[in-house]
């Protein structure tokens, strides 16, 4: 079978016609009537969607094989419009993190100011750190579905983007890195006072202090939950060999391939 007969064909199983198909590939119905027809092939990126439509291996749409793959060996590919929205989509993501876990650290503040009396302080503890939690828990409500896909495949980019998105990681890195040393100076700035007083080594020089230390580890916080969200989007696409490699995303697939079976 050629390549034009085995489009038309996953295409008639699939139940699409050929300007659902092209709408789908960002293209023309004349395209896809001309690849049918054997008057021409797609360019590499829009072989690897229709592996990905259909979910078939390249191996098999491009050799002259009969049966195809169903297991795409080589991976899923992402088109640099999905890469982007899928940064875009970590980014506001991150911030409801890093803001729920702010929140919850500033939930502390009011046991050290009425840490005498239980009463004065319980409630307002608990509602605050609902707050915070619930903003942290409505994070995952925000990931869109269409990005799950990218933390259970191995990647494929177009290689010219590919190395773009390696040149803007490093380049991340550099910038967070002033960032992260400055969350991590707060976070120890003003956890230590905490910790000296708990030791009996300040004899309760920094009491006094507690609210603006505990603001200080919320800060810190904030920033490294915010910088480190941010960098992990990054680093599933720009280092994705590393991410699959991982002991986790291996059993994680294997876990997914026996429930499929079931």
């Amino acid at each position: 079978m050629t390549f034009g007969e085995k489009l038309f064909k996953l295409r008639k199983e699939n139940g699409l016609s050929q300007e659902a198909l092209a709408e789908k590939l960002n293209t023309t119905r004349q395209a896809v009537s001309k690849w049918e027809n054997g008057q021409g092939y797609p360019e590499t990126e829009k072989i690897l969607m229709i592996g990905n439509i259909f979910e078939v291996s390249i191996d098999y749409l491009l050799r002259d094989t009969a049966e195809p793959s169903r297991e795409n060996d080589e991976g899923y590919y992402v088109s640099k419009e999905m890469a982007e929205g899928y940064l875009l989509n970590k980014s506001k993501v991150s911030k409801y993190i890093a803001l729920g876990l702010f929140v919850v650290a500033l939930s502390f503040i009011p046991y050290f100011f009425f840490n005498q009396d239980p009463s004065m302080y319980s409630l307002p503890t608990i509602i605050i750190a609902t707050v915070g939690v619930g903003i942290t828990a409505s994070a995952n409500y925000l990931e869109e579905d269409q990005y799950k896909i990218l933390k259970q495949e191995p990647l494929l980019f177009d290689e010219k983007y590919l190395k773009e998105l390696k040149v803007r990681y490093e380049k991340m890195k550099k910038k967070y890195a002033a960032l992260m040393l400055v969350g991590t100076c707060l976070f120890i700035a003003g956890f230590l006072p905490i910790l000296f007083e708990r030791r009996g080594i300040t004899s309760g020089f920094f009491i006094q202090y507690y609210p603006i230390c505990i603001a200080l580890v919320a800060v810190g916080i904030f920033i490294l939950s915010l910088t480190s969200t941010i960098l992990d989007g990054y680093k599933l696409l720009a280092k994705n060999e590393e991410y699959t490699n991982r002991i986790s995303f291996k059993l994680r697939k294997k876990v997914r391939k026996k429930v499929d079976g079931i």
